[in-house]
């Protein structure tokens, strides 16, 4: 997905993608390429109110972050390598902690912890290298990790699945929601049931 597709679905012109890398947020407007591992879009003030809904993309890597239907955040992510496979469907956060250590692999930190299992499997910071590298969580840049925790609640949906939608159908496609033709997505979308 290109920057400038990501920015027109979030309507913006002049949208900041972060980057850890970066001590200034680089303009929207100048970006022409796919976000590099790390980046994020993040415009919370595009819908200030309704529950927060997330879609994690394993094909793309990719998060979008939906309040009250509206896209307000894009994200890079990684998710779990192979033999480490980060589980499909539909998951609720069950717990949150802004400060948290992994009991299953070495006390490694998980900063910004949104648990959706209870074997294990979280949203949380993590390194983003451009793949699938976790041990099943979602890994999310740091300073997103922290929006998105600052804006989610016990309870709200995070849909993980094997689809590689648009920004613009994502939301649609997991509310089972049914699509203008133009707008069908290519393969498969969820595979792995609800959970």
């Amino acid at each position: 997905m290109t920057l400038s597709a990501v920015f027109m679905a979030l309507m913006l012109g002049t949208a900041p993608v972060h980057s850890a890398g970066l001590q200034q947020p680089v303009a929207a407007a100048a970006a022409t390429t796919a976000l590099d591992p790390g980046e994020f879009v993040w415009q919370p003030e595009m819908a200030t109110a309704g529950a927060v809904e997330i879609v994690v993309s394993v094909p793309l890597q990719i998060a979008y972050v939906y309040r009250g239907g509206t896209l307000i955040g894009v994200s890079t992510v990684s998710t779990g390598r192979p033999g480490h496979d980060t589980p499909r469907g539909r998951f609720e956060i069950l717990q949150k902690r802004r400060e948290h250590y992994s009991n299953l692999y070495n006390n490694a930190p998980m900063p910004f912890m949104q648990r959706l299992t209870w074997g294990g499997i979280a949203l949380h910071a993590g390194q983003i290298p451009g793949r699938p590298a976790s041990h099943g969580c979602v890994r999310l840049p740091l300073e997103f990790a922290r929006h998105l925790f600052g804006v989610t609640a016990m309870g709200g949906s995070v849909h993980i699945i094997d689809g590689s939608p648009s920004a613009q159908t994502a939301l649609a496609l997991v509310r089972g929601e049914q699509l203008a033709a133009t707008e069908q997505p290519a393969g498969p979308v969820l595979a792995g049931g609800t959970q």
